[in-house]
Protein backbone atom coordinates (compact mmCIF):
# COMPACT_ATOMS: atom_id res chain seq x y z
CA UNK A 1 0.00 0.00 0.00
CA UNK A 2 2.87 2.55 0.36
CA UNK A 3 4.10 1.97 -2.93
CA UNK A 4 0.76 2.21 -4.43
CA UNK A 5 0.54 5.39 -2.37
CA UNK A 6 4.16 6.45 -3.54
CA UNK A 7 3.80 6.04 -6.97
CA UNK A 8 0.17 7.22 -7.29
CA UNK A 9 -0.04 10.28 -5.21
CA UNK A 10 1.34 12.66 -7.57
CA UNK A 11 -1.79 12.03 -9.81
CA UNK A 12 -4.94 11.11 -6.72
CA UNK A 13 -2.98 13.10 -3.93
CA UNK A 14 -2.33 11.16 -0.45
CA UNK A 15 -5.46 11.60 0.93
CA UNK A 16 -7.89 10.32 -1.23
CA UNK A 17 -5.94 7.35 -1.44
CA UNK A 18 -5.66 6.72 1.97
CA UNK A 19 -9.28 7.27 2.15
CA UNK A 20 -9.88 4.21 0.10
CA UNK A 21 -7.15 1.96 0.83
CA UNK A 22 -7.12 0.52 4.68
CA UNK A 23 -3.97 2.93 5.60
CA UNK A 24 -4.05 6.15 7.79
CA UNK A 25 -1.94 9.14 5.94
CA UNK A 26 0.05 8.96 8.87
CA UNK A 27 1.28 5.58 8.48
CA UNK A 28 2.23 6.02 4.46
CA UNK A 29 4.01 9.65 5.82
CA UNK A 30 6.00 7.62 8.23
CA UNK A 31 6.99 4.46 6.37
CA UNK A 32 7.61 6.81 3.11
CA UNK A 33 9.89 8.57 5.59
CA UNK A 34 11.90 5.38 5.93
CA UNK A 35 11.83 4.56 2.67
CA UNK A 36 14.31 7.91 2.15
CA UNK A 37 16.37 7.06 5.58
CA UNK A 38 16.18 3.73 6.72
CA UNK A 39 18.11 4.86 9.83
CA UNK A 40 14.37 6.48 10.76
CA UNK A 41 13.20 2.95 11.09
CA UNK A 42 12.76 1.29 15.08
CA UNK A 43 15.34 -1.15 16.21
CA UNK A 44 12.84 -4.22 15.62
CA UNK A 45 12.77 -3.37 12.19
CA UNK A 46 16.58 -2.84 11.74
CA UNK A 47 16.92 -5.98 13.79
CA UNK A 48 14.23 -8.14 11.99
CA UNK A 49 16.15 -6.89 8.70
CA UNK A 50 19.68 -8.44 10.11
CA UNK A 51 17.83 -11.85 11.30
CA UNK A 52 15.92 -12.08 8.16
CA UNK A 53 19.00 -12.00 6.19
CA UNK A 54 20.47 -14.54 8.66
CA UNK A 55 17.63 -17.11 8.26
CA UNK A 56 17.32 -16.84 4.12
CA UNK A 57 21.66 -17.67 4.17
CA UNK A 58 20.98 -21.01 6.65
CA UNK A 59 17.55 -21.84 4.86
CA UNK A 60 19.42 -21.62 1.53
CA UNK A 61 22.61 -23.80 2.68
CA UNK A 62 20.76 -26.38 3.88
CA UNK A 63 19.49 -26.70 0.76
CA UNK A 64 16.13 -24.81 1.58
CA UNK A 65 15.05 -28.77 3.69
CA UNK A 66 15.34 -26.53 7.16
CA UNK A 67 12.20 -25.36 8.51
CA UNK A 68 11.98 -22.64 11.73
CA UNK A 69 13.24 -25.29 14.55
CA UNK A 70 15.90 -26.29 12.49
CA UNK A 71 16.88 -22.97 11.41
CA UNK A 72 16.74 -21.32 14.68
CA UNK A 73 19.02 -24.03 16.21
CA UNK A 74 21.76 -23.70 12.97
CA UNK A 75 21.76 -19.90 14.30
CA UNK A 76 21.82 -20.57 17.69
CA UNK A 77 25.16 -22.79 17.13
CA UNK A 78 26.74 -19.77 15.55
CA UNK A 79 25.88 -17.71 18.42
CA UNK A 80 23.63 -15.43 17.21
CA UNK A 81 20.69 -15.05 19.90
CA UNK A 82 17.16 -14.66 18.30
CA UNK A 83 13.83 -15.70 19.84
CA UNK A 84 12.82 -18.39 18.12
CA UNK A 85 9.05 -16.79 18.22
CA UNK A 86 10.72 -14.40 16.50
CA UNK A 87 12.11 -16.30 13.68
CA UNK A 88 9.10 -18.09 13.21
CA UNK A 89 7.31 -14.33 13.10
CA UNK A 90 9.89 -13.49 10.26
CA UNK A 91 9.07 -16.76 8.62
CA UNK A 92 5.75 -16.94 8.56
CA UNK A 93 4.03 -15.35 5.40
CA UNK A 94 7.55 -16.48 3.47
CA UNK A 95 8.69 -19.41 1.30
CA UNK A 96 10.75 -20.52 3.87
CA UNK A 97 9.57 -24.11 4.04
CA UNK A 98 11.12 -27.07 5.49
CA UNK A 99 10.78 -30.38 3.34
CA UNK A 100 7.67 -32.52 4.49
CA UNK A 101 7.79 -36.49 4.41
CA UNK A 102 5.31 -38.03 1.73
CA UNK A 103 2.18 -39.92 0.94
CA UNK A 104 2.09 -43.83 2.65
CA UNK A 105 2.72 -46.61 1.00
CA UNK A 106 2.20 -50.55 2.40
CA UNK A 107 5.60 -51.95 1.85
CA UNK A 108 6.27 -54.82 4.46
CA UNK A 109 3.24 -57.03 5.76
CA UNK A 110 3.49 -58.97 9.01
CA UNK A 111 2.97 -62.38 9.07
CA UNK A 112 1.01 -63.73 11.56
CA UNK A 113 1.62 -67.42 11.55
CA UNK A 114 5.67 -66.29 12.03
CA UNK A 115 6.15 -66.57 15.98
CA UNK A 116 7.33 -63.30 17.72
CA UNK A 117 10.29 -63.38 19.15
CA UNK A 118 8.94 -61.27 22.53
CA UNK A 119 9.51 -57.71 22.96
CA UNK A 120 12.42 -56.87 25.07
CA UNK A 121 12.39 -52.84 24.11
CA UNK A 122 8.88 -52.33 25.17
CA UNK A 123 9.06 -48.42 23.66
CA UNK A 124 12.32 -47.84 25.63
CA UNK A 125 14.55 -46.85 22.80
CA UNK A 126 17.19 -45.36 25.33
CA UNK A 127 21.10 -47.05 25.48
CA UNK A 128 23.66 -46.32 27.37
CA UNK A 129 26.40 -47.28 25.45
CA UNK A 130 27.23 -47.71 21.49
CA UNK A 131 26.22 -51.19 20.20
CA UNK A 132 23.79 -51.73 23.30
CA UNK A 133 20.64 -51.71 20.94
CA UNK A 134 19.89 -51.72 17.33
CA UNK A 135 16.75 -50.96 15.52
CA UNK A 136 16.23 -52.03 12.06
CA UNK A 137 13.55 -51.06 9.08
CA UNK A 138 13.48 -50.08 5.51
CA UNK A 139 11.83 -47.72 3.53
CA UNK A 140 11.04 -47.47 -0.20
CA UNK A 141 12.19 -44.71 -2.64
CA UNK A 142 10.19 -43.80 -6.11
CA UNK A 143 12.42 -43.21 -8.44
CA UNK A 144 12.62 -42.37 -12.24
CA UNK A 145 13.77 -45.70 -12.73
CA UNK A 146 11.24 -47.80 -10.48
CA UNK A 147 10.73 -48.82 -7.12
CA UNK A 148 13.98 -49.28 -4.50
CA UNK A 149 13.59 -50.37 -1.59
CA UNK A 150 16.55 -49.71 1.25
CA UNK A 151 17.53 -51.26 4.65
CA UNK A 152 18.86 -49.88 7.69
CA UNK A 153 20.81 -51.04 10.85
CA UNK A 154 20.40 -48.14 13.19
CA UNK A 155 22.88 -47.33 16.92
CA UNK A 156 20.23 -45.94 19.30
CA UNK A 157 22.77 -44.23 21.31
CA UNK A 158 23.73 -42.05 18.88
CA UNK A 159 20.93 -42.45 16.20
CA UNK A 160 23.99 -43.33 13.73
CA UNK A 161 23.10 -45.59 10.99
CA UNK A 162 25.07 -48.53 11.19
CA UNK A 163 24.93 -50.12 7.96
CA UNK A 164 22.33 -50.65 4.89
CA UNK A 165 21.75 -51.94 1.55
CA UNK A 166 19.55 -51.13 -1.40
CA UNK A 167 17.19 -53.89 -3.39
CA UNK A 168 14.52 -53.73 -5.77
CA UNK A 169 13.03 -56.41 -4.21
CA UNK A 170 11.25 -57.07 -0.57
CA UNK A 171 12.80 -59.89 0.21
CA UNK A 172 14.83 -61.54 3.23
CA UNK A 173 17.78 -61.48 1.77
CA UNK A 174 18.29 -57.53 1.12
CA UNK A 175 17.23 -57.06 4.93
CA UNK A 176 19.78 -59.68 6.19
CA UNK A 177 22.71 -58.44 4.05
CA UNK A 178 21.91 -55.04 6.11
CA UNK A 179 22.54 -57.09 9.03
CA UNK A 180 25.43 -58.92 8.37
CA UNK A 181 27.31 -56.01 7.34
CA UNK A 182 26.52 -54.54 10.79
CA UNK A 183 27.65 -57.48 12.60
CA UNK A 184 31.16 -57.89 10.37
CA UNK A 185 31.74 -54.45 11.24
CA UNK A 186 31.47 -55.25 15.24
CA UNK A 187 33.21 -58.74 14.81
CA UNK A 188 35.32 -60.39 16.19
CA UNK A 189 33.83 -58.29 19.16
CA UNK A 190 31.32 -59.10 21.88
CA UNK A 191 27.63 -58.92 20.57
CA UNK A 192 26.34 -61.02 23.77
CA UNK A 193 24.64 -57.75 25.51
CA UNK A 194 23.30 -56.26 21.82
CA UNK A 195 19.62 -56.21 21.61
CA UNK A 196 18.39 -55.98 18.11
CA UNK A 197 15.05 -55.10 17.36
CA UNK A 198 13.22 -54.87 14.10
CA UNK A 199 9.66 -54.52 12.96
CA UNK A 200 7.11 -57.17 12.97
CA UNK A 201 7.35 -57.78 8.86
CA UNK A 202 7.39 -60.95 7.46
CA UNK A 203 11.06 -60.20 6.34
CA UNK A 204 12.11 -60.02 9.91
CA UNK A 205 10.73 -62.78 11.11
CA UNK A 206 11.79 -65.76 8.45
CA UNK A 207 14.17 -68.38 9.63
CA UNK A 208 16.98 -67.14 8.34
CA UNK A 209 16.92 -63.84 9.72
CA UNK A 210 16.83 -64.94 13.33
CA UNK A 211 19.22 -67.81 12.92
CA UNK A 212 21.76 -65.26 11.92
CA UNK A 213 20.85 -63.37 15.03
CA UNK A 214 21.38 -66.19 16.94
CA UNK A 215 24.65 -66.60 15.50
CA UNK A 216 26.47 -63.80 17.55
CA UNK A 217 24.40 -64.51 20.70
CA UNK A 218 22.45 -61.68 20.01
CA UNK A 219 19.04 -60.29 21.73
CA UNK A 220 15.95 -60.30 19.28
CA UNK A 221 13.25 -58.38 20.22
CA UNK A 222 10.16 -57.84 18.04
CA UNK A 223 6.89 -56.03 19.53
CA UNK A 224 3.24 -56.37 18.26
CA UNK A 225 1.61 -56.40 14.73
CA UNK A 226 0.19 -53.19 14.03
CA UNK A 227 1.52 -50.92 17.04
CA UNK A 228 2.42 -47.72 15.49
CA UNK A 229 5.24 -47.00 18.35
CA UNK A 230 6.79 -50.50 18.22
CA UNK A 231 9.75 -49.18 15.96
CA UNK A 232 9.40 -45.78 16.44
CA UNK A 233 13.09 -44.99 16.83
CA UNK A 234 13.98 -47.12 13.11
CA UNK A 235 10.91 -44.82 11.90
CA UNK A 236 11.75 -41.36 13.31
CA UNK A 237 15.77 -41.65 11.90
CA UNK A 238 15.26 -43.39 8.32
CA UNK A 239 12.27 -40.84 7.41
CA UNK A 240 14.44 -37.74 8.52
CA UNK A 241 17.49 -39.49 6.95
CA UNK A 242 15.27 -40.19 3.43
CA UNK A 243 13.54 -36.53 3.71
CA UNK A 244 16.71 -34.52 3.72
CA UNK A 245 19.45 -36.31 2.26
CA UNK A 246 17.77 -39.21 -0.07
CA UNK A 247 14.63 -37.29 -1.18
CA UNK A 248 16.92 -34.12 -2.05
CA UNK A 249 19.85 -35.46 -3.62
CA UNK A 250 18.66 -38.66 -4.74
CA UNK A 251 17.10 -39.38 -8.29
CA UNK A 252 13.32 -39.71 -6.30
CA UNK A 253 10.11 -38.78 -7.89
CA UNK A 254 8.06 -38.96 -4.43
CA UNK A 255 8.24 -39.12 -0.75
CA UNK A 256 7.53 -42.53 1.42
CA UNK A 257 6.60 -44.48 4.44
CA UNK A 258 9.02 -46.17 6.53
CA UNK A 259 8.70 -49.66 7.22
Amino acid sequence: MTMFTEDHHAVFGVGPICSVLPIAPATYYARAAIMRDPELASDRTKSDAIDGEDIKRVYKASGQRYGARKVWHALRREGKDIARCTLERQIKGTEIQGVVRGGKVITTNPDAAQPCLGDKVNHEFVAQTPNQLWVSGFTYVSSWSGMVYMAFVIDVFACKIVSWRVSTLMTTSFVLDALNQAICQLWPSKLDKLVHKPDCGSQYLTIKYTERLSEPRMGPSVGNVGEPYDNAQAESTIGLFKTEVINVFGPCKTGGRVE
